[in-house]
């Protein structure tokens, strides 16, 4: 027989009031999705006994609607027989507690949303809508309902705790970060949470020591940080997982050159106590002369002559403020203007400055400082802030010409002798157009062969006269059209407030002189001509100031420049064909700047004709010859700057052009052929890493593998 599950009451004093009762599971027949009233509200505050064996999850959930006074609803997936049974009296909430557990061991959940209780599968209880606390969680009662917890950190970052919190929570339930104020969100069973809860208390504690100043006495605090900084990363533990990194509690080290003092932060007292050990043994005075102050600086990015040269100034500057305010006169400062960088030839290395108490070493780009300690650590200051790495301009410039021209010509000419051969008198009657091959006169006079006739369509009638032919009618068709579209991008790369010039073309030689000797007898001896060569192409010329906010101002020179074809054979020498941009313009950063252009639209048209004859409609066309052309020039010139103020940004823009090159070397590769040995053409090595760019010194540049004939 199917055992009974049954629900009884303690005996007792007043036993007979609270009664006797008990539910079969046999015959019950519930709904798929069960909704359990309310009943009799005095039931729910008394302890029950349970001994349910073997009973469906719908009729167990009924009757602990009937003690707890909650209604119950039942997912239609929610299947299957439990056991759950107490030896003592509980109460009704000890009771659903209890339930609770042995729905979770079913993998079900009892989720409460406001006053209803819902039981569904384990997977869907965080879709439910359950408690949510944002308050500390040993307030959460020790249940096994699904409530959401919200954990606010102090110390720790939120993210560092995902990884440790994760295999602790169970596989259908969630755990979320928030970084905007470093929170915690975790959806799981409330008895769960509570240990979490614990578990985050213990790992969210200060991890890091207030801010901590140590003053020196005799050595300098910018010298200082970067040797004991790599003194205590190379003492620190192993590298951290990757992802997993954070960097908020690590050593910090920072010189302060005012008071000349290090502020320092640290992970742990045990850390601050380190730095402060390493500081007081570096922190010795120095063994040298104290009438010996002799410091070299090596600099990282100034220039060496020239920051020296500023700072001899500055100290004159000073030395003759000092002068002026005791009553004597200022001395003038006199400044030179070096030649320009874009034209001045490539120079030996500059030799050392001499005089003054600062003194440059180009060779390693160092200075030499003769000062004592107080105005040493002044200048190593100042030093500082002007030896920083200085930001770079990347210059598009893109060069845009469209050129149209058309032309068309139209003549009608004819000649013929009046009279016969032996007449005293012989007339001509005729119109000539033009010069050249394009005369009538010029082809009838001239030998066959020797003078070429015009361009076009030339349509001829040659007549006898006396046993002789001549040229006795010339009629000439011309259209031409030319058209030409020119882009052009010279780019440039160059620091802030230096200038860069790039050319692009072709250098010519142009005569500017010749002389030739004739006072021999014998004839001319000893020619010769002057020859100046002079770039053509396109020249860009550019130098770039960033200010404070972003913007930045430019000193520009473009010149695009070419040869005219028809001045090549001229015996009067060549004719340029140039356009000049010279501007200073204000661009922000990464905006695009139209520099200026040219457009031209030109028409010309010509006409000869006889008098009265030409005028005369359809047929005055056998008496004139016309051309017309029209000419359109559109040329524009645009500019656009880009601030590169790390080697990141640096490094991401050689690389992409770097790979576009590549790719276009990929495309352009000849095309294979079985007859030719020639299948290959380089191409560059792909990038590999930092360092590893090109390939070993000396190794060939290989191309890819080209496919076989026919595939």
């Amino acid at each position: 027989m199917k055992s009974t599950p049954h629900l009884s009451a303690p005996s007792g004093p007043g036993s007979g009031r609270r009664g006797l009762f008990a539910l079969t599971a046999l015959g019950l027949c519930l709904a798929l999705t069960t909704v359990v009233p309310l009943h009799a509200q005095s039931r729910a505050s008394e302890p029950v006994v349970l001994n349910f064996v073997g009973a469906e999850i719908e009729a167990v959930a009924r009757t602990m609607a009937n003690i707890t006074g909650r209604n119950v609803v039942v997912d239609p997936r929610v299947k299957g027989l439990i056991n759950l049974s107490t030896e003592r009296p509980v109460s009704p909430a000890a009771a659903l507690n209890q339930f609770a557990a042995v729905l979770r061991l079913q993998g079900f959940s009892l989720v409460d949303t406001g006053g209803l209780y819902k039981i569904v599968p384990e997977a869907d209880a965080k879709l439910q809508g359950n408690v949510v606390n944002a308050g500390p969680a040993s307030r959460l009662p020790a249940s096994n309902t699904v409530v959401t917890q919200i954990f606010r950190l102090n110390h720790e970052s939120a993210n560092n705790l995902v990884p440790v919190l994760r295999p602790l929570i169970g596989p259908n339930n969630t755990i979320n970060v928030n970084p905007g104020n470093n929170s915690l969100v975790i959806t799981d069973y409330s008895d769960n949470l509570q240990r979490i809860g614990r578990i985050i208390s213990a790992l969210d504690v200060s991890g890091a020591t207030d801010v901590d100043i140590i003053p020196l006495q005799h050595a300098l605090a910018i010298d200082l940080v970067p040797l004991v900084s790599r003194l205590i990363e190379g003492s620190s533990g192993g590298a951290a997982a990757p992802g997993q990194a954070d960097t908020s509690f690590r050593t910090t080290l920072v010189a302060e050159p005012r008071s000349n003092s290090l502020i320092l932060r640290a992970a742990n007292p045990a850390r601050v106590a380190l730095v402060r050990s390493i500081v007081t043994r570096l922190d010795q005075p120095s063994s040298q002369v104290a009438s010996g102050n002799i410091y070299v600086v090596y600099l990282k990015n100034a220039n060496a002559v020239a920051l020296a040269t500023t700072l001899r100034a500055a100290l004159a500057g000073e030395a003759s403020g000092a002068a002026s305010s005791s009553g004597g006169g200022a001395r003038p400062v006199t400044i030179a203007a070096g030649a320009n960088p874009a034209t001045s030839p490539v120079a030996a290395s500059a030799s050392p400055s001499t005089g003054g108490q600062i003194q440059a070493d180009p060779a390693t780009n160092a200075l030499i400082i003769t000062a004592p300690e107080p105005q040493y650590r002044q200048l190593r200051a100042v030093i500082d802030q002007l030896d920083s790495r200085r930001a770079q301009v990347y210059v598009e410039s893109l060069i845009a010409e469209v050129n149209a021209d058309k032309a068309a010509e139209f003549g009608i000419q004819w000649q013929g002798p009046l009279g016969n051969s032996g007449n005293s008198l012989i007339g001509l009657l005729g119109t000539n157009f033009g010069s050249g091959g394009n005369n009538i006169f010029n082809l009838a006079a001239a030998s066959p062969g020797t003078v070429a006739p015009g361009a076009g369509l030339n349509l001829g009638v040659a007549a006898q006269k006396n046993g002789v032919y001549f040229l006795g009618f010339l009629a000439r068709f011309l259209q031409s059209t030319g058209e030409g579209n020119v882009l052009s991008t010279p780019n440039l790369l160059t620091l802030d407030n230096e200038e860069a010039k790039i050319v692009i073309g072709q250098n010519v030689p142009f005569v500017t002189g010749q002389f030739t000797n004739t006072g021999s007898n014998e004839g001319s001896v000893n020619p010769f001509q002057t020859i100046e060569r002079k770039d053509v192409g396109i020249t860009l010329r550019v130098k770039p100031q960033i200010s404070e906010n972003g913007t930045i101002k430019m000193t520009i020179f473009q010149e695009v420049s070419s040869v005219q074809a028809s001045s090549v054979n001229s015996s009067t020498g060549l004719i340029t064909n140039k356009r000049t941009i010279e501007s200073t313009v204000l661009v922000d950063d990464g905006a695009i700047v139209v520099l200026g252009g040219l457009l031209q639209d030109e028409y010309s048209g010509n006409e000869d004709k006889v008098p009265g004859l030409g005028d005369v409609p359809l047929f005055g066309n056998l008496f004139k010859s016309q051309s017309r052309s029209r000419k359109k020039t559109n040329l524009m010139v645009f500019l656009r700057p880009v601030v590169m103020r790390d080697g990141r940004e640096t490094s991401n823009l050689a690389l992409d052009r770097y790979e576009l090159m590549r790719a276009i070397q990929k495309d352009n590769q000849p095309k294979p052929s079985s007859v030719l040995g020639v299948n290959e053409a380089p191409v560059m090595p792909p990038e590999r890493a930092p360092g590893a760019l090109l390939p070993p010194l000396g190794a060939p540049l290989t191309a890819p593998p080209m496919p076989a004939p026919g595939q």
